[in-house]
């Protein structure tokens, strides 16, 4: 199986955070006019990477298959943590990770690796309206001691 066949068969198209997705449910539930819940496939490959961003919901993510996803999260309180999603529980991956609304989260295949196929669930759901995307300046001003990091997960302005 290669991305390409994994991104055809389920109609992934570009995001604009980077990667590839498909929206696969949308409630049709309202709170605050806007949908209970969203989700997603998304798809990584080794020439893509989802740039650091952050939502104003909770967005849950779902490791599916493929090789490991490194996760950055950078934390309102200045503090950051790094998760690897994978299925390789006793190796230390995690299959599930929750995203709190507020923290920067970027996304990429550990190297080496070939694709991801992951999936997302974001309550209240997700509008483009509430994505923000990271400007590299500041979030390394924010986050000194992640700078390297930082600079992989974003792009130029």
């Amino acid at each position: 199986m290669t991305a390409e066949q994994v991104r055809e068969r389920l109609g992934l198209r570009p995001h604009p955070e980077g990667g590839y997705y498909v929206e696969t449910y949308r409630a049709e539930e309202r709170v605050d006019f806007r949908s209970l819940s969203t989700a997603i496939y998304y798809l990584l490959t080794p020439d893509t990477f989802s740039a650091l961003h952050r939502l104003r919901s909770d967005e849950v993510f779902h490791f599916y298959l493929g090789d490991p996803v490194e996760m950055l999260q950078l934390r309102p309180d200045g503090s950051a943590r790094e998760v690897v999603l994978g299925s390789s529980v006793l190796e230390g991956t995690q299959p599930q990770v929750v995203v709190r609304k507020g923290v920067w989260q970027g996304l990429r295949l550990r190297p080496g690796g070939a694709f991801a196929l992951l999936g997302t669930t974001v309550a209240p759901g997700f509008e483009f309206a509430d994505f923000e995307l990271g400007r590299r300046d500041a979030l390394v001003a924010a986050y000194p001691a992640h700078a390297e990091r930082i600079q992989v997960l974003t792009r130029e302005e």
